[in-house]
């Protein structure tokens, strides 16, 4: 017997008792009181639509998305993760009453990539009910046949690992930086104070979307769990993330809790203060895993200008940096307990948003000789000096291009 793909995955929109189906709407209709439903609450025998009426995501098919991308077309491929590629398209005013013209992000699940249906699901259910300013927006799906597919708003500055990690890249500034800190750390407090709190498990550089202006969104919520409710205090779940951000106490027990977030969040923190990915195997063996190597040095003023990007070249706040650096280390405790909540962390940095990239190298200025304005004295000087054949050198060497005090600048 053959076995399909479509056989192994569930439906979104058939139920266990097939009835004849009413002609599918093109947006998930609103209801008059929106309560959000979990993905536990969802068992895949019903429609995704109705689950989901509220919502406002539009519902389209294949051959719109193809319209949409232009066929999928390799110019306007974007990146591949896990869930599969990711191509840039165009929706047109004319497409749909109601959804405005707008550029895309359209991702396609690769059946053969790491996640599946599930993911597409989760992501599907949180991003369609959850909206954030610093969470990326969903505008649809199509589940038709054995394809999944997920249509989001355009991030045009691609993800922070891209910008933070791109050779050839003008470095990111210390101000945008933090900014970025600032923006990914709300949308981990939304997530975590929400009526049905949300552990997002897979925080990284490389899920963090940037618009135009640099606002950091977070996406891809595949991995995405509802956190411990009542008296439960953690959640139990397989292992599942990425190598580097993973908390320790997770990787060893499975359970997963709010705090297993802001872990993560600490390693993007010290990805930008650094300037080093998470994880790298081009390194010396104890500089490979970067939370173990630059933890113990967050503390130590000394050591910590050691370890700040060099590409930043000093411009940054000396007090700025040892505030993040901070934050950094107590997010990266060891004891979940002892690290603050996201919300406590937004707090302090929101005091670093106000530092601007400062130098903190010191200059001396050197005045400039003008020969052409001498006091009269000093030209009775020279005459006497002349006269009597005494040649004195002058105080100042001249200024070549190459010079180190080439401007009247010497960097001390």
């Amino acid at each position: 017997m053959k076995i399909t793909w479509e056989s192994l995955v569930p439906s979104c929109c058939i139920s266990e008792n097939p009835k004849p189906k009413p002609k599918q709407s093109k947006l998930v209709t609103k209801q008059s009181s929106f309560h959000r439903i979990s993905v536990s609450d969802f068992s895949g025998s019903e429609d995704l639509s109705i689950s989901l009426a509220g919502s406002n995501l539009h519902i389209f098919s294949v051959q719109e998305l193809k319209v949409i991308t232009q066929n999928f077309s390799s110019s306007n491929f974007l990146g591949e993760g896990g869930f599969g590629p990711v191509h840039k398209g165009f929706i047109d005013d004319k497409l749909r009453p109601g959804l405005k013209a707008q550029p895309v992000a359209v991702k396609l699940l690769d059946l053969d990539g790491t996640q599946g249906h599930r993911e597409w699901l989760t992501e599907v259910i949180f991003l369609g009910q959850l909206r954030h300013p610093h969470l990326v927006k969903l505008i649809g799906y199509c589940c038709e046949e054995e394809h999944r597919l997920l249509a989001y708003e355009y991030m045009p500055r691609g993800s922070l690992e891209n910008q933070l990690f791109r050779r050839y890249s003008v470095s990111l500034p210390w101000s945008t930086r933090m900014k970025i800190a600032l923006g990914a750390a709300k949308g981990l407090a939304f997530l975590h104070e929400a009526e049905k709190p949300v552990i997002y498990r897979d925080f990284k550089a490389s899920n963090i979307l940037l618009d135009s202006d640099y606002n950091a969104k977070l996406s891809d919520f595949g991995l995405a769990k509802d956190g411990p409710e009542g008296d439960d205090t953690h959640v139990s779940t397989r292992v599942m993330g990425t190598q580097g951000y993973a908390a320790p106490e997770y990787l060893m027990t499975g359970h997963l809790t709010a705090a297993s977030d802001v872990y993560s969040f600490g390693v993007v923190l010290l990805e930008l203060l650094t300037g080093r990915r998470s994880v790298d195997k081009s390194r010396p063996n104890r500089e490979q895993n970067l939370a173990d190597w630059a933890r113990p040095q967050l503390k130590d003023a000394r050591k910590l200008g050691r370890i700040i990007d060099p590409r930043l070249e000093g411009l940054y706040s000396e007090e700025g940096v040892q505030k993040a650096a901070l934050v950094a280390y107590q997010c990266l405790s060891h004891r979940p307990k002892a690290r603050p909540d996201m919300s406590t962390v937004v707090k302090t940095l929101e005091t670093l948003k106000d530092y601007k990239d400062i130098s903190t190298m010191t200059f001396v200025y050197i005045a400039p000789v003008d020969q052409h304005k001498q006091s009269p004295q000093k030209e009775l000087v020279n005459k006497r000096n002349t006269n009597s054949h005494h040649h004195t050198k002058s105080p100042h060497k001249r200024l070549t291009p190459n010079s180190p005090l080439h401007n009247d600048f010497h960097r001390a």
